[in-house]
């Protein structure tokens, strides 16, 4: 959160945000009941089909009109339109 941060929707907040830490979960659901059947470790490997989760661990949401992205999104828009 070094660089300063200008909203791509809005357009006019430079100031008010929220920082969204993501903590991705790997779990298998029950198909008929959407019960929880079993939740992976860390250290654990994945099924064969079940993909790691690879987006970012951080996301930006604006806290003036609500819009939610990524972080770098909003560091561009404020590098293109400096104060």
């Amino acid at each position: 959160m070094s660089h300063p941060y200008l909203c791509p929707n809005c357009k006019t907040n430079r100031t008010r945000f929220n920082i969204l830490e993501q903590q991705p979960v790997s779990v298998k659901l029950d198909p008929a009941t959407g019960g929880l059947v079993h939740q992976y470790s860390e250290e654990e490997r994945l099924d064969p089909f079940h993909l790691p989760y690879n987006g970012s661990s951080r996301l930006v949401q604006c806290a003036a009109c609500g819009v939610t992205g990524e972080e770098e999104m909003f560091i561009k828009r404020a590098q293109s339109k400096p104060l």
